[in-house]
Order: C-alpha cells, then structure tokens, then sequence
C-alpha cells in the first residue's frame, strides 16, 4: 500500500454526509490537542494533509482521508473541549456516534498524552468501547515530552490502568521522532 497516495476526500459534519462506501475504516479518538492530526499526518508521510492547529477544539467535523483507494483514516472531533455551546457539543455527539455505529468502521485508534494519562473523559470512553464491544488500539502520544524514566513509569501506569482492555494494545507515540509509526501502520494492515 502507497500511504503517501493519500488525500482529504470529505469533511462530514452531518450524519448524513456520512461514507458507506465498504472501504474498511479506522477512526482516531482523542482530547483536543492530543495529537490527532500530527498522528495522521505521519502515517501519511505529509505535513499538513491533516490540519494542526494550536487550539483545541478546532476539529469539529468527521474527517476522511483516503489512503490508495484501499481504507480511510478518519479523524473525529476531539472531546473534552469546553468551550462550545450544549447544542454544538450535542451535535458533535450525534455524528460521533453514528459514525462509530457504521459497518465499516474497522478499531478506534485511541490517542492518550502520554505526559497527562488518561482524563476523566478519556476513561467515559474506554467505558463506553469496553461496554460496546469496540475494537480499540492505544497511541501514547507526546512520547518525545517524557525522559526515559517518566516514559517508563508513564508506559507501565496506561498498561496497568484499569479502565483499558487487557486485550487492547498500546504504542508508544511521537510524531517528531516518527516512533510508533510502523507499529502503528502494522496492527491497522493486520485488521484488514
């Protein structure tokens, strides 16, 4: 698979412009400002393919990515921003939830800060895919911002955090040092 042979096909923020093309689909959950974008813009080998923006709460709107004409990276709104209405966040919700519904979504690629751990929110959502049954992956990113010793103790207390499935898998992340990248690609080549 050519992963720079990748571009931006649709920029969904209704339930209905929603892809059901049967491409297999794998969606990248996270806090705002936990590194979505740069995640995908290096398993794309771009730069700025996905936008990265310094404000959180910028992505407010499911993003597809088609990469080779074989699957779709897909970039969800980034929760736990605060600084949206109840009726927008509500929104946000509905599209979020539909879209996870969908047949062709494949694993969420759930993102963790690495130097932060889990927040209360990203615990609402190990609850939530453990209770569903969704297929889950863990990217640790900002690895690069944690020294060996608290990248170490940071790995082991996201390994032994009750919240996450014993089955799901856990990468170590950073997009300045391009770490975790094969793995990353690996365990999605390994789903389809």
């Amino acid at each position: 698979m050519n992963t720079s042979n990748a571009e931006l096909v649709l920029t969904a923020g209704l339930t209905k412009q929603l892809i059901h093309d049967n491409l297999p689909q794998f969606a990248f959950s996270g806090r705002s400002n936990v590194g979505k974008s740069s995640l995908i813009n290096t398993l794309l080998n771009r730069k700025s393919l996905a936008r990265v923006s310094a404000q959180p709460g910028k992505t407010i709107t499911v993003n597809y990515y088609k990469v080779d004409n074989s699957l779709y990276l897909v970039d969800l709104p980034g929760y736990g921003y605060a600084k949206r209405s109840a009726s927008e966040q509500a929104k946000w919700s509905e599209l979020v939830n539909t879209y996870i519904e969908s047949k062709e979504m494949r694993c969420i690629i759930q993102l963790i800060d690495l130097k932060v751990g889990p927040t209360k929110d990203d615990i609402m959502m190990f609850d939530w895919m453990n209770d569903v049954g969704i297929p889950y992956i863990i990217v640790a990113t900002k690895s690069d911002k944690l020294n060996t010793t608290n990248k170490k103790a940071a790995l082991e207390s996201l390994r032994n955090c009750e919240f996450i499935s014993p089955e799901a898998e856990i990468i170590e992340f950073s997009a300045l040092k391009k770490t975790g990248k094969d793995e990353v690609w690996q365990k999605i080549i390994s789903m389809l």
